[in-house]
């Protein structure tokens, strides 16, 4: 019970007060693959991360070594290690994250594993046009939140100082990583019901390179939003799939409709496969 209230405490401590919180580098025996070190965030907010052979067997399904894969909203980078880990030292792997308090770790942990991934950590929100936002979260900790033209926001009432900058992928891969643009098989996108927007943004990158799709239906937007964005994938070609972890293992249907995707009223994951 003591320890129950304490870490209680320590969560009521974060949801209010804005303060750094220290990290812990864990070391994780994966197999074919060897000795795998992630830093995990030690934000009472934020759950550790657990990196195991399933779930890197769950990215080996769509993403080859030697492939470019994109992270937009990697956070600490859960899903951006794993994903360099498939890429492999000869692909490419890029996160994105403009929570300032997260792109700490994940750059740090982009910097780990050398000789094993490819990891680029890029401090920017991914956006139409170029321009700059304010970072807004729910928790003053900063553990999640998202991005606003104006302080007044959905996503809470803990503002970052500075603003954050917002890039167009498009223009950004065309001017930076031109060369790898071939090899674009994925992209996994997880911004706070801001999803379907991004897809829409870079619909000329995904209509041309068809790259695997894992994207948020997130719990509470409209019920229009949520059919929305099965709209924006159908339309670029693809079938659209609920899965209910980051498991080779797990629970996947198939949406056949757009209102298949209401069937789940919280906050899911689908992924979506282009139509052969």
């Amino acid at each position: 019970m003591f320890n129950y209230l304490k870490e209680s405490f320590k969560r009521k401590i974060a949801r209010r007060i804005t303060r750094e919180y220290p990290v812990r580098i864990d070391t994780f025996n994966i197999q074919n693959i060897g000795e795998v070190q992630f830093i995990n965030w030690q934000n009472p907010l934020i759950t550790s991360i657990k990196l195991d052979e399933q779930k890197i067997a769950f990215f080996k399904q769509f993403v080859a070594e030697g492939d470019l894969a994109i992270d937009i909203g990697a956070h600490t980078g859960d899903i951006t290690v794993p994903l360099g880990l498939c890429t492999g030292p000869g692909g490419l792997t890029i996160g994105f994250d403009p929570n300032p308090y997260v792109y700490k770790i994940l750059e740090q942990n982009a910097a780990l594993n050398v000789g094993k991934v490819n990891i680029v950590a890029v401090p920017c929100a991914i956006s139409v046009n170029e321009e700059e936002f304010y970072f807004i979260s729910s928790e003053a900790s900063f553990g999640n939140g998202g991005i606003s033209a104006t302080k007044d926001s959905k996503h809470g009432k803990y503002v970052y100082p500075h603003k954050i900058k917002g890039i167009n992928l498009k223009r950004f891969l065309e001017e930076q990583y031109r060369e790898w643009l071939s090899k674009f098989s994925f992209i996994k996108i997880d911004t706070e019901g801001y999803d379907k927007e991004i897809i829409k943004s870079v619909s000329g990158l995904i209509s041309q390179y068809k790259p695997v799709i894992i994207a948020e239906s997130f719990g509470k937007s409209a019920d229009e939003a949520k059919m929305e964005l099965y709209d924006v994938l159908d339309q670029l070609d693809y079938e659209i799939f609920y899965f209910e972890d980051f498991n080779i293992n797990t629970h996947v249907e198939k949406m056949n409709t757009r209102t298949d995707i209401l069937k789940w009223k919280q906050t899911i994951d689908i992924y979506a496969l282009p139509k052969k």
